[in-house]
């Protein structure tokens, strides 16, 4: 025999139906929203303001004040080389100073008297102030035995140890400003107009808690192209206090508009090989179902291309959802 069920009963029914049920994940329901239209090239990070520190004299570095990671003012002693070579010079060219100082007086004297010709002391003050300029250079060369900070930051490397041959020329360490940070970018030449016309651009920094978003402060096209790649070097000056590194990988987003997409957390997909799917909730349960997925918006979610309608609900835990459909069984 046949139980009818009344007609006042069915919304009861349907009701401990979903009582029954244990309860879903967090969810949402889908619906087209307004989303940033960007063009998204790798980059990485740099400072705005480096220096590459070494020495114009040899010798060996007989002081070390400074280490990798270190903050330093401009003009902070960081290395001393020993500069007894660049004294001794110093001492010589001084002494030939004299010398030609003395022989310029004596030549002086005896051209007054009209003992010497005009050549003779031309040729005497010619000898000075080429002792001048030889006792200037070598006081410069023994300054340069003190190796200090050229700006303002923090030493990056340090390239050479204590006890190390300094040479001219030989970088011993790098130093740059924390501060002032930008994000580079190689571009096709073929897409330059449109980065031209971007509004803005964000740089997108991969952590281990997930992606940071920067904006931006000004986007800078370098004018040249490269001969090889067919790139320009772009540049997307950064804000400061950020707490990012010179070398650091990151991703450019050039804004150029916006359009309504229909998307989806990252989180609420889940992935088996080549195939995406999420959890419709229909009647109270979730139900899985094979999604085509497009690109990811700049805000970290992913476009929907088929699967999914405007006005479904997902769940925004699928993992959690799957163990409670295991439950419920």
């Amino acid at each position: 025999m046949k139980t009818i069920v009344p007609p006042q009963h069915h919304r009861w029914l349907l009701l401990g139906l979903v009582l029954a049920w244990p309860a879903l994940a967090q969810t949402r329901v889908v619906e087209p929203r307004e989303v940033p239209q960007a063009l998204v090239f790798e980059a990485s990070i740099e400072a705005t303001k480096q220096a590459t520190v070494a020495t114009q004299v040899s010798g060996r570095i007989v002081e070390v004040k400074a280490e990798a990671g270190q903050k330093v003012a401009a003009g902070q002693l960081l290395m001393r080389v020993d500069a007894r070579e660049a004294a001794e010079n110093v001492a010589a060219a001084k002494a030939q100073l004299a010398q030609a100082e003395a022989n310029y007086q004596r030549t002086l004297n005896l051209f007054q008297k009209k003992f010497v010709s005009q050549a003779a002391l031309d040729a005497a003050e010619a000898q000075l102030k080429s002792a001048r300029a030889q006792a200037a250079a070598a006081g410069a060369g023994a300054s340069h035995a003190t190796v200090t900070a050229p700006i303002s930051g923090v030493v990056g490397q340090r390239l050479a140890e204590l006890g190390d041959l300094a040479m001219p020329g030989k970088p011993l360490l790098t130093v740059f400003d924390p501060k002032s940070l930008r994000a580079i970018a190689a571009v096709p030449q073929a897409r330059l107009a449109e980065i031209r016309n971007a509004k803005s651009a964000r740089v997108e920094i991969s952590e281990s808690h997930g992606h940071r978003q920067i904006d931006g402060r000004r986007i800078e096209i370098l004018p040249t192209i490269d001969t090889l790649s067919h790139t320009a070097t772009v540049r997307v000056y950064l804000p400061e206090g950020e707490g990012l590194l010179p070398g650091m990988a990151a991703r450019v987003f050039f804004l150029t508009g916006a359009a309504k997409k229909l998307t989806v957390p990252s989180s609420a997909i889940l992935r088996r090989g080549e195939i995406s799917t999420v959890y419709v909730i229909r009647d109270g349960k979730p139900v899985l179902r094979q999604v085509r997925l497009g690109e990811a918006t700049v805000d970290g979610e992913i476009e929907v291309l088929a699967g999914l309608a405007a006005g479904e609900t997902i769940s925004l835990d699928p993992v959690k959802t799957g163990i409670e459909m295991k439950q419920a069984k």
